[in-house]
């Protein structure tokens, strides 16, 4: 089978395609360095490919420089969007879509599917429109699409402005004597890279609906220093700045029952043994 990866120098791009590769797939990628995917027709030169299903994961994801250029969010994320439903409209291609949490302040725990979406910024209302397209071309057009929701993703060689990955590089620096977070107390559910790319493939045999993915539970950022902390074997002053972010969600975490029942998927790796084999890979790419 030959699949499209959108977005495929990203993170999660990144894993998605390697473990395509290693599973048998014969993988075509599109990133910034093809082109412009927000433009009519971007994807057009892989028409002739016999693509059988496309990974939608390219796209602006920064919650707060979308409130200093949101026309940009807008552009590339909906009409990028576009462009990978109208591809696989003219190809007959299957697609998932990576969405991100729409949820805003919970009404209830856990978070199912059917909770109201609330976008408070315009990166999370770009994304909702975008999955209201792909709702949209389902409906009326007969294309494929799954949309996966995934909670918070973490794991190796994620960008270090994340909190698990910055904080194993505080406790792991030997000349930073302080682990400063800027809120210890808000709770989040943590979904490992291994698991969520279990659940893209899950994906491919045609499953169309919108399914959350995490672990489940949530911990706080005061347990998620502490267990890479004890794992790491260094121990280390750790302060909150004091400076909570403006609508702070306190706790969060997904109800998981719809994705296991429909995809058959269910996490396979725990907190801790997501965040020992981050810092194990942290730790050899800085050997």
């Amino acid at each position: 089978m030959k699949i499209l990866v959108t977005g495929a120098n990203g993170f999660v791009g990144k894993h998605l395609v390697k473990r395509l590769k290693s599973t048998g797939y014969e993988v075509f990628t599109f990133d910034v360095a093809e082109g412009d995917l927000s433009l009519t027709g971007a994807l057009d030169a892989f028409l002739e490919q016999g693509i059988s299903h496309v990974f939608h994961l390219a796209g602006k994801t920064s919650v707060q420089e979308s409130w200093t250029n949101p026309e940009e969010f807008y552009r590339i994320n909906l009409n990028g969007t576009l462009t990978t439903l109208e591809f696989c409209r003219k190809s007959g291609a299957k697609m998932t879509h990576i969405s991100s949490y729409l949820y805003g302040a919970p009404d209830y725990l856990p978070i199912d599917e059917n909770h109201p979406l609330k976008a408070y910024n315009p990166y999370g209302h770009s994304k909702l429109i975008a999955e209201n397209t792909c709702v949209f071309y389902r409906n009326n057009f007969d294309v494929q699409t799954c949309i996966l929701r995934p909670f918070n993703i973490y794991g190796p060689g994620q960008p270090a402005h994340f909190l698990i990955q910055e904080v194993i590089e505080k406790v792991n620096k030997p000349l930073c004597e302080t682990i400063t977070v800027m809120d210890l107390s808000p709770r989040r559910d943590y979904i490992y890279i291994d698991d969520l790319i279990d659940a893209f493939l899950l994906s491919i045999d045609g499953k169309t609906g919108i399914y959350n993915l995490g672990s489940g539970e949530s911990y706080s950022a005061a347990e998620i220093v502490d267990m890479i902390m004890t794992l790491s074997h260094i121990s280390k002053a750790v302060v909150s700045s004091g400076t909570p972010r403006k609508n702070e969600i306190l706790d969060l975490y997904a109800d998981i029952s719809k994705a296991a029942r429909e995809l058959g998927w269910t996490p396979k790796t725990s907190l801790e043994q997501g965040l020992k084999l981050s810092i194990q890979a942290y730790l050899k790419e800085k050997s």
